[in-house]
């Protein structure tokens, strides 16, 4: 009767263990790095995330793919369009300037900074004025965009 009893016992145990593993996370044993700036490859991430689909990167704001809802509240639609094709040129901001990018895949290097970020298709995106960049577009760009006033 007692094998029956350390049977069930540990029938339940796994059941238990199963079920929990998902939400077990394992504690690094290390001490966590600041993410750093890569010099050879686009960074598609930031130290100051807000939201999982939000980043925050040289101090652009970078949304992927926001929801229709957030695009409409915006009016995006109505925002005049602009495109170029592959191409790499400086850019400054003469104001801060919001866009959407229906197509495409840049990378950004800003101005007195290391390393690169990418945008590219279905990301909302805020630049701020005065920021000097440089735009490597590796895939043709179409977007809107809308100028603060």
């Amino acid at each position: 009767m007692a094998l029956n009893h350390t049977l069930v016992l540990s029938s339940l145990l796994v059941l238990l263990l199963s079920l929990l593993s998902p939400l077990i996370i394992p504690i690094p044993k290390s001490k966590p790095t600041t993410p750093r700036v890569s010099k050879s490859k686009p960074v598609m991430a930031s130290t100051t995330t807000t939201t999982a689909a939000t980043a925050e990167i040289f101090g652009v704001k970078i949304e992927k793919n926001p929801p229709q809802s957030k695009l409409s509240e915006l009016g995006v639609t109505s925002w005049p369009k602009w495109g170029c094709p592959p191409s790499k040129f400086p850019w400054t901001f003469t104001a801060t300037e919001t866009m959407y990018l229906l197509e495409g895949k840049v990378i950004v290097y800003v101005d007195g900074r290391e390393g690169s970020f990418e945008i590219g298709t279905g990301d909302l995106v805020v630049f701020p004025k005065g920021m000097k960049i440089t735009w490597d577009v590796i895939e043709a760009v179409n977007k809107h965009y809308s100028l603060e006033k």
